[in-house]
């Protein structure tokens, strides 16, 4: 909780204390009225603040000036009240604004905790390139680098600048900049980008850019310009006071003076100028639009609040009510509907009297001391790695593979270069996945398929995104056709695109949401047309979801980014809208269902509220309504909007 969420939670609760006091204690006349002011101005002093500088900006009719202008009315009404012998309620003009100021607090507070978690994720990217000086390394930041500088990547650690390898052997995870799911290994004279994270070996790397000109810099530019493209709907309550706020206000004004002066010049008659300003003072108070400012923050709080608890984090309340229209989802494919690591797929035995199990012993054992993710996958694919056997004389072949002697024989496991360079006779395998081949001496004795595996539940997930209304589902990847086509063929995914780098999943997303049909369904930006006299059909949304720093001009440019949180990148996180913190993309049809609810109660609320106050208005406005029926219209329509609000807090 921020600072200024604790103070406006204290003044909150000052407020109701000092006017549960006031309701205990009697006092008349002026005395009364400045006690009940007090409790007033400490919840309300700002918004007397924001009308008055919106009048003061020439932007006056907001929801701001109505609340000033309906509490103060209600103030007024309390005054006249008693000087024609009657009470004097106080207490409805100070709970209309503390009603008020509980609802802007819980909206708040809501939105604020949701943009902090996503900032404190942003909070463990590295920013940083090591440069050796003496003998030692020093931290310095990216943007002081020069071009032609050497610069350390120890493992575990990502490459700060584009570059070319100058001492050393890694495995590069390029995942997070291509899309392709296996590891690429680099050795002296290979260019690396930056973004890439090196998983096995140090590496010394002369840079060939400056930090502004990188392969990641520029994506971030790409990012920065895409934002610029994604329009956000104004908040409904503004723009529906822009209409509604001067209606009211010379509405009232009209009837306060029109009658009365109708009755003098036209019948000779009283004006009763009283009569129709109580009725004018009464038609602000039951216009004030409590209902409507309070229960619809509160709504999208409870979604939120709703959306939280199952692991789901929606920067804000417009990327709320834009998930309740998607109708296409775009997807990548590596970390978001697969797992973004390797398991052994597959093993291929060359002949019958070798075994599978006789295989996995054999790389499991030769693989023993790596840390190349490859090789991580051989091991746990073999439970007894750590048996009796002996392991000596492991020599690792950079570009090829390892060999070892195991019980005494010499055992090779490396790619296709490494079986020819030792005669082996291997054969290529047409099963989706890297290859790695395994030989006993020059005797090629069979193979082992290492592949990125689905999700479990991702093809359930795509199902229930069908169920929640979702008609059009693609996939877009950097991977090989192959695989991508294996994949959408086990997932029952119609479309899809691959080999493609992070400008082309830009322009295919460009192509899908220009080709989107224009389909009818019930927003705020529908219901704020139709109080312009327009009746426009509104493009259902497209959402975007991935976790790679590739992803991340694309997560931007969407109606909807949703980034795969726990492993996504840094870059992917920042650029979305919604983020799942635990990876699972059956999450994508639980978010977008509980927007659909929080916007089914939205809309109800909108349309109780405005319906009753234009009933209580008319009735007003004729003199059928007394200040019971005011405070109904405002503070009872606005607990019954509250309490229906609320339900979304008790839906799983």
């Amino acid at each position: 909780m921020t600072k200024k969420q604790k103070k406006n939670l204290g003044r909150i609760i000052v407020a109701a204390f000092l006017l549960i006091v006031l309701a205990l204690v009697e006092t008349k006349g002026a005395t009364k009225a400045a006690l009940y002011a007090v409790p007033y101005l400490v919840v309300g002093y700002d918004i007397l603040l924001k009308a008055m500088k919106g009048i003061k900006n020439r932007r006056p009719m907001d929801e701001s000036l109505l609340m000033v202008i309906a509490t103060l009315g209600a103030f007024a009404l309390a005054v006249y009240d008693e000087e024609t012998g009657g009470e004097g309620d106080y207490r409805e003009a100070v709970a209309v604004m503390l009603f008020y100021q509980i609802g802007e607090w819980f909206q708040s507070y809501a939105v604020g905790r949701s943009r902090q978690n996503i900032a404190d994720l942003m909070d463990i990217r590295p920013d940083y390139a090591n440069v050796e000086e003496d003998g030692r390394l020093v931290k310095i930041g990216p943007d002081e680098v020069e071009i032609g500088t050497l610069i350390v990547v120890q493992p575990g650690e990502k490459i700060p600048l584009d570059g070319v390898v100058e001492e050393g052997n890694s495995a590069l995870n390029t995942a997070a900049l291509t899309g392709e799911s296996l590891p690429r290994d680099v050795k002296p004279g290979d260019e690396v980008l930056s973004g890439c994270i090196s998983l096995s070996g140090l590496l010394k790397i002369r840079t060939t850019k400056e930090f502004d000109e990188s392969t990641a810099a520029k994506i971030l530019d790409i990012v920065e310009n895409a934002s610029s493209a994604k329009s956000q709907s104004e908040h409904f309550i503004t723009r529906f006071a822009r209409v509604y706020t001067p209606a009211v206000v010379f509405s009232a004004l009209l009837l306060a003076i029109i009658p009365p002066l109708a009755r003098l010049l036209a019948l000779g008659a009283a004006p009763e100028w009283g009569t129709w300003g109580y009725r004018a003072l009464t038609f602000l108070v039951i216009s004030c639009p409590c209902a409507l400012v309070i229960s619809i923050p509160l709504s999208f709080f409870a979604g939120l609040g709703a959306a939280s608890r199952a692991g789901i984090l929606i920067k804000g309340s417009n990327y709320l009510e834009a998930l309740a229209g998607v109708k296409t989802v775009v997807m990548d494919k590596t970390g978001t509907l697969t797992r973004g690591v390797f398991d052994v797929d597959a093993v291929h035995p060359e002949k019958i009297a070798d075994t599978a199990m006789d295989i996995l012993h054999l790389a499991a054992h030769v693989e023993r001391y790596s840390t190349h993710p490859i090789a991580s996958s051989l091991r746990e694919a073999y439970p007894h790695e750590k048996d009796d056997c002996t392991v000596e004389d492991v020599t690792e072949i950079a570009g090829q593979g390892i060999k070892a002697k195991v019980n005494g024989q010499t055992v090779y496991v490396g790619n296709d270069k490494l079986m020819e360079s030792i005669g082996a006779k291997w054969h290529p395998c047409t099963r989706e996945g890297a290859t790695i081949h395994v030989a006993l001496g020059s005797e090629y004795i069979g193979h082992i398929i290492i592949a990125d595996v689905i999700k479990p539940g991702a093809k359930g997930a795509l199902l229930s995104l069908k169920q929640k209304g979702v008609n059009r589902l693609v996939m877009l990847t950097g991977d090989m056709k192959k695989v991508a086509a294996k994949v959408a063929a086990e997932l029952g995914i119609d479309e899809y695109q691959s080999e493609l780098l992070p400008a082309d999943k830009v322009t295919a997303l460009e192509k899908i949401l220009a080709a989107s049909k224009g389909e009818k369904y019930l927003s705020l930006e529908n219901l704020i047309l139709a109080v312009k006299g327009r009746h426009e059909t509104v493009k259902a949304k497209t959402a975007f979801v991935g976790d790679g720093i590739n992803d991340a001009p694309v997560l931007a440019r969407a109606d909807v980014g949703i980034a795969m949180g726990a492993m996504g990148s840094d870059a992917a996180i920042e650029a979305a809208d919604v983020v799942l913190m635990d990876d699972n993309p059956g999450k994508i049809a639980v978010a977008i269902g509980i927007a659909q609810r929080c916007m089914t109660i939205v809309k109800q609320n909108i349309y109780f509220a405005v319906g009753v106050k234009f009933a209580c208005l008319a009735l007003g406005a004729i003199g059928l309504a007394n200040m019971w029926l005011a405070i109904f219209a405002d503070v009872g329509v606005m607990v019954l909007a509250i309490l229906n609000a609320m339900r979304l807090l008790w839906q799983e």
